[in-house]
């Protein structure tokens, strides 16, 4: 199903027309109205006019994260505050959070945007949808809950936390779908089993998931212990929220809606355009918002794009699965490294349980790589010789992924500590000292 067929099925011309129109629009917003951005233009000796095909974005200066710090707290906000009817922040564990401050037309967009997402995985009003993610602040619980009540489903707004009241609300209520992060899902998964549930007593069919990287083999576990379709759902609060970009049924990469959003790939080294199919850092310029509106604003997630029309009628640019955030990757001896390597040999391996962390560290001036990962109940022994060779196994294929030596450590099941928002997976102790 499409939600939007006039935008999500646009000739490629049509689009770029389109785009070209809204981004001189939206530079002579920001131009006029945002400080920042008028010095940064006219530094590089830019003006509006000069602005006038979406060819010309490679002009404009890039934003980034520490900008929005700098700017904090109202800085880069396009709008008079009389005109701001919601306010969301991102969460951030050093220096100040980001501010975002939304119009009536930005909450607009962005339920329609969101509406595009879960329409494309088959959610009618005839659903039942539990929002598992947090809400406030965050963005992830609002901007599910109104792409579902949109659309005309029923929401149920979980939230986090309480994950029994959540399990036997799945189980009364008849929930058929479901929008949270791939491991609180998993978290759900074991929850379930603990309690003595399996599948058959839930009616869940669907599920969102987002706000956290994860994998084919991750997503082939949810479906396989919820009994449900597990779709991608992508978004930051810079940018709007959930529902940039979502999979549909092909699950062959997130549609972008690239009317409001438009997607560059870039060297993050270079910091240069980076063609179709090229994994680099994912950029996106918000066309239509006129709150906090940001020109090619560096995500720090790193995919590449899909160009070329999806099977299911589509249009839009796509873009593939994250496989990490240039700021999170891990530089081990000189080899880079990613959570999602890890987690993609883990997934494979059916004796470990998901749950797993990395801890890196410095010893003798040397860096050091510990992954710990949970062991199965049912593959969980006290015969030193069976964890022993289970324990070589995954070291063997970890190294052959990871081009380095990992200390491998075999948890007991439950022992890592597990989360109902964003997981941690890393600890780099190297930081701390």
């Amino acid at each position: 199903m499409i939600w939007n067929k006039s935008k999500e099925c646009m000739s490629r011309d049509e689009m770029a027309a389109l785009q070209g129109k809204r981004l001189h629009k939206l530079v002579e917003l920001v131009y006029h109205n945002v400080p920042f951005y008028r010095e940064k233009m006219q530094a590089l000796d830019l003006a509006p006019e000069d602005i006038n095909s979406i060819e010309d974005i490679v002009k404009l200066p890039f934003t980034t994260k520490q900008d929005l710090r700098d700017n904090y707290p109202v800085g880069l906000q396009a709008a008079n505050q009389s005109e701001i009817v919601r306010v969301h922040a991102s969460s951030g564990t050093t220096g100040n959070p980001t501010i975002v401050g939304y119009t009536r037309r930005d909450l607009e967009i962005w339920k329609e945007c969101s509406a595009r997402a879960f329409t494309s995985y088959g959610v009618t009003r005839d659903d039942i949808f539990s929002v598992g993610y947090g809400y406030g602040l965050f963005t992830g619980g609002l901007g599910a809950h109104y792409g579902v009540e949109y659309v005309g489903a029923t929401v149920i707004p979980t939230s986090t936390g309480n994950t029994d009241k959540h399990l036997r609300l799945l189980r009364d209520l008849k929930i058929t779908g479901i929008a949270c992060t791939p491991s609180y899902a998993l978290y759900l998964a074991e929850a379930m089993e603990r309690n003595g549930m399996t599948r058959n007593d839930i009616a869940l069919r669907v599920g969102a998931f987002g706000a956290e990287p994860w994998t084919e083999n991750m997503r082939a576990e949810i479906e396989e212990r919820l009994g449900l379709q597990a779709y991608n759902l992508y978004g930051l609060s810079e940018i709007i929220g959930p529902g940039v970009s979502y999979e549909c049924e092909c699950k062959h990469g997130s549609h972008i809606s690239e009317d409001h959003f438009y997607p560059e790939i870039i060297d993050p080294e270079t910091l240069q355009p980076q063609p179709c199919g090229t994994t680099g850092e994912l950029v996106f310029t918000t066309l239509t918002k006129t709150g906090m509106p940001l020109l090619r604003y560096r995500t720090k997630d790193l995919t590449s794009l899909i160009c070329e029309p999806c099977a299911c009628g589509r249009t839009n640019v796509r873009m593939t699965r994250i496989i990490g955030r240039s700021d999170d990757m891990l530089i081990i001896r000189g080899i880079n490294v990613f959570p999602s390597q890890v987690e993609s040999v883990i997934l494979e391996m059916p004796e470990f349980e998901p749950a797993y962390m990395l801890v890196v560290d410095r010893i003798n001036s040397l860096d050091t790589l510990q992954v710990q990962v949970e062991v199965r109940k049912d593959y969980f022994s006290d015969e030193l010789g069976a964890m022993l060779q289970l324990r070589k196994r995954l070291a063997d294929k970890l190294k052959s992924v990871l081009s380095i030596s990992a200390d491998v450590r075999l948890m007991e099941p439950n022992s890592i500590p597990r989360s109902e928002g964003k997981s941690v997976r890393v600890i780099d102790k190297r930081q701390l000292k």
